[in-house]
């Protein structure tokens, strides 16, 4: 599940050509993560939508479940840009932090672990907010020149704050009624 290497970098000093287009990847490879924080602060359809592949899924259930709740996994590029933009856009804001990244490229797919800090707070009302810490789990494909998330699953360490509140009944699937 994490990328656990005891070094960065694994192209030998010794073929320049290659290691700088393993650094090349490594970059393209944190910056999908990074467009997908700052696309969702910014409510930037376009931004958030370009750092993910077409068929992407997104799996948010293992952060939900800490609090309650149980979204569906999303999937789908366009249904996961719909789904988060319209929850939040007029009604949250964010900011995401992405820190202590480890990456593993293996040809044309990469693997990403982050800790990503979101702070979520009712535009409405800052003192109504959810601040989370969650370990991101990433698969990602190559794409042309740059790196989009083809996977992404979200946990949580911790958080502080009312998630239900941000979230809303959107992480929550109501259960079945007894008959």
């Amino acid at each position: 599940m994490y990328v656990t290497a005891d070094h960065a970098v694994a192209t030998p000093a010794k073929d320049p050509d290659a290691l700088v287009r393993e650094l090349r990847d490594r970059a393209e490879i944190l910056d999908a993560l990074y467009r997908f924080g700052l696309g969702q602060d910014l409510k930037d359809k376009s931004l958030f939508a370009s750092a993910f592949a077409a068929g992407a899924e997104l799996d948010f259930r293992p952060a939900a479940a800490k609090w309650g709740g149980r979204p569906p996994v999303m999937s789908g590029r366009d249904t996961i840009v719909g789904t988060i933009l319209t929850m939040f856009t007029g009604r949250v804001d964010t900011t995401h932090q992405v820190t202590n990244p480890r990456i593993a490229v293996d040809g044309d797919t990469a693997r990403l672990m982050a800790l990503v800090e979101a702070q979520h707070l009712l535009t409405a009302d800052h003192a109504v907010f959810a601040l989370l810490k969650n370990p991101y789990d990433v698969d990602l494909v190559r794409d042309g020149e740059r790196w989009v998330i083809r996977r992404v699953r979200i946990d949580n360490a911790w958080y502080t704050g009312d998630p239900t509140a941000i979230f809303g009944s959107a992480a929550t699937t109501p259960s079945p009624r007894p008959r």
